[in-house]
């Protein structure tokens, strides 16, 4: 009976993953940061801006968004790991962030594309809504995330912590397919199986697509409904919330890292790769709506093929980590996501590094850009897949099993400490530059430092505080 009964609080602590990934898969990646940039460019355009310029400032909106959307979620989250840990009360906070991860996601509806002097596409609202659903969905995270030490033995932690980003990663294809077969219109009106979009949405006005915002709401709330119901936090572990103490807690728990030379390096070199690598994830839409001219649909196969590829090459990933140990497989990961940043500022619709790009004799309307960004979109999301699992690995070098906890609580609050960063960085310097190819600069240069402070690592990592 009690094994049948942890079976059911894991899948439903699985389901949270199934629930929220379609955000980052759906919205941050492939059709909604796509739609956005194409309303936005199309609206600067008949504001008066050349298209470079204009698919420049549709690029600089969507980072200053990103930014202050990440600049909320790193103030914030320590006090809120804090809290987790000091009361035992996760349940609460993780209703709270769903509704506002819902009313984010719904409200991205109302993105019309409208444009010209006298159109108002509501692009700052969006934008607003957006920051609105991902500061939802990141903050639910960490509250879930506190759950998983307390779900089995500490020997099977990771093997449901890995299953779980697995089953996350296959909810986020499965809505995708469902969004392009059902709803998201292409240029002919009808969606990718050769219908009219469902619930009488009307192509024109581009409803198919502005319904991934309601769908990704819809989706979470149905799915979460498991996790709500097998999902219950152990009556004797609440606590009075005691702010004041968690957060002298979390002071002394950063102050003890100046004793700890690898894991302070460690937990560096993640922060700079782990913000890269979202900044990638977040602006990949957007260039290739902008500066590739790609429909809505075409990224949305894109995301398709891309997540089947970096299925393949995240177990790659996790077979060499066994093999070679963490640190080389996350040096060869930022190496790649490094090279592929470094093709991004290269080549545009029609060349790459200068040189004319012709049109590929086998897939008409498509040049050797596109394919190579097909290309991109592999490596981007099997090397990030598989930096987060050596990158998991390394930080249990870095702990014991007695504080698993404040090890990984530490891990959180480097992954969020610098989550405006990238994002800003891309907004200045394509702002500063009017290209959204040079745009892409900063995360070179973020690459490297990760890469760099990645030497300071034992690769055998370090457990004495």
């Amino acid at each position: 009976m009690r094994d049948r009964i942890d079976r059911r609080r894991i899948w439903g602590w699985w389901f949270f993953d199934w629930a929220s990934q379609p955000f980052h898969t759906l919205l941050l990646t492939f059709i909604f940061s796509i739609y956005f940039a194409e309303v936005a460019k199309r609206h600067f355009i008949a504001m008066g801006d050349s298209s470079t310029l204009a698919g420049a400032h549709a690029q600089s909106l969507w980072g200053y968004g990103l930014a202050i959307s990440g600049a909320i979620i790193a103030l914030a989250a320590p006090v809120l790991g804090a809290v987790a840990d000091s009361s035992g009360r996760r349940m609460p906070w993780i209703w709270i962030f769903s509704g506002v991860y819902v009313i984010g996601s719904a409200g991205l509806w109302w993105l019309t594309p409208a444009f010209g002097p006298g159109g108002d596409p509501a692009l700052v609202q969006a934008v607003v809504l957006f920051g609105i659903g991902l500061i939802g969905v990141e903050f639910a995270t960490i509250f879930t995330n506190a759950m998983l030490p307390g779900l089995a033995p500490r020997a099977e932690i990771g093997r449901i912590s890995g299953s779980g980003y697995a089953f996350g990663y296959l909810g986020g294809v499965v809505a995708l397919a469902l969004m392009l077969l059902l709803f998201a219109e292409t240029p002919n009106g009808r969606t990718l199986a050769g219908i009219p979009p469902l619930l009488g949405l009307d192509p024109a006005a581009r409803e198919g697509t502005r319904f991934v915002g309601p769908f990704t709401a819809i989706w979470y709330a149905v799915f979460m409904i498991p996790f709500f119901l097998w999902v219950r936090e152990p009556r004797e572990g609440h606590r009075p919330l005691r702010i004041r103490a968690a957060l002298s807690d979390l002071w002394a728990l950063i102050r003890s890292l100046r004793h700890r030379r690898s894991l302070a390096a460690w937990l560096a070199s993640s922060m700079f790769s782990r913000d890269a690598l979202n900044a990638l994830y977040g602006f990949g839409g957007v260039y290739a709506g902008t500066v590739l001219g790609w429909p809505v649909f075409l990224a949305g196969i894109f995301g398709v093929v891309s997540a089947i590829s970096a299925a393949l090459i995240s177990w790659l990933g996790g077979r060499a980590d066994r093999a070679f140990g963490p640190r080389a497989v996350i040096a060869a990961c930022i190496l790649a996501l490094s090279a592929v940043c470094l093709l991004l500022v290269g080549m545009d619709r029609t060349s790459v590094f200068g040189i004319p790009a012709p049109e590929a004799p086998l897939l008409a309307g498509l040049r050797l850009p596109d394919l190579i960004f097909f290309a991109c979109g592999a490596v981007i999301g099997g090397a990030g897949g598989a930096l987060q699992s050596a990158s998991r690995t390394m930080m249990v070098r870095h702990t014991t099993p007695e504080r698993a906890t404040e090890g990984f609580g530490l891990y959180a609050l480097s992954g969020k400490a610098t989550a405006f960063l990238a994002p800003f960085l891309i907004a200045v310097t394509t702002d500063l530059t009017g290209s959204q190819r040079l745009g892409f600069l900063p995360l070179i240069v973020i690459f490297l430092v990760a890469l760099l402070l990645l030497g300071w690592v034992d690769p055998e990592g370090e457990t004495d505080p």
